[in-house]
């Protein structure tokens, strides 16, 4: 269980750097406390990588486990070219982000869990689920997420603008590059 935690939070909060769920998390932290923001953001996220952990389990028992490194390492590749590309948000999104609603934690449950809908850390962690634990890739890449969401509205809070997003981004993508690589040595 430990090996699927660690490796599930250190893979999800490299991908969730530089996403759009962090803009997010910044235009939220701008707009309300980052209490209920944070709340709202470890709510959606933890559903949506329960939902992705089930898709994932279901998956790996069906297919062998050197089909599954493979397939699991040319994704971490395209999640490299992903986070190298970057997110923005769209209009609507950053509309939802600034909505003026009574419940912060309601406005960012929902923003979250529909922006996460398909996302790479979805299918990242669908991926991990295919070969680990269920429930320490669940742990794993809630936290995983929901501390990388929770830096992004810390530095939304203090740093404003002077984040070096280039950097976040070159770096991640550095990272998912190893981790598909040595994926894919390890299914041949």
């Amino acid at each position: 269980m430990w090996s699927a935690f660690f490796l599930s939070f250190g893979v999800i909060f490299v991908a969730e750097l530089g996403d759009k769920s962090q803009l997010m998390a910044m235009a939220f932290a701008a707009r309300y406390k980052p209490w209920p923001v944070l709340l709202g953001i470890t709510i959606a996220t933890a559903v949506t990588h329960a939902i992705s952990v089930g898709i994932g389990a279901v998956v790996g028992a069906r297919i062998p486990t050197d089909t599954i490194a493979i397939v699991a390492g040319i994704a971490f590749l395209v999640f490299a070219a992903w986070t190298l590309r970057g997110d923005e948000l769209t209009e609507e999104e950053s509309q939802a982000a600034q909505k003026n609603t009574r419940n912060a934690v309601v406005a960012a449950s929902i923003a979250f869990f529909l922006a996460e809908l398909g996302d790479k850390t979805m299918l990242a962690t669908i991926t991990l689920a295919t070969k680990e634990g269920a429930f320490g890739t669940w742990l794993g890449s809630t936290l995983g997420m929901v501390a990388a969401d929770a830096l992004a509205i810390l530095v939304g809070f203090h740093l404003g603008s002077r984040l070096p997003e280039k950097t976040i981004r070159y770096g991640a993508s550095i990272l998912f590059v190893v981790f598909g690589i040595l994926l894919i040595l390890q299914g041949v």
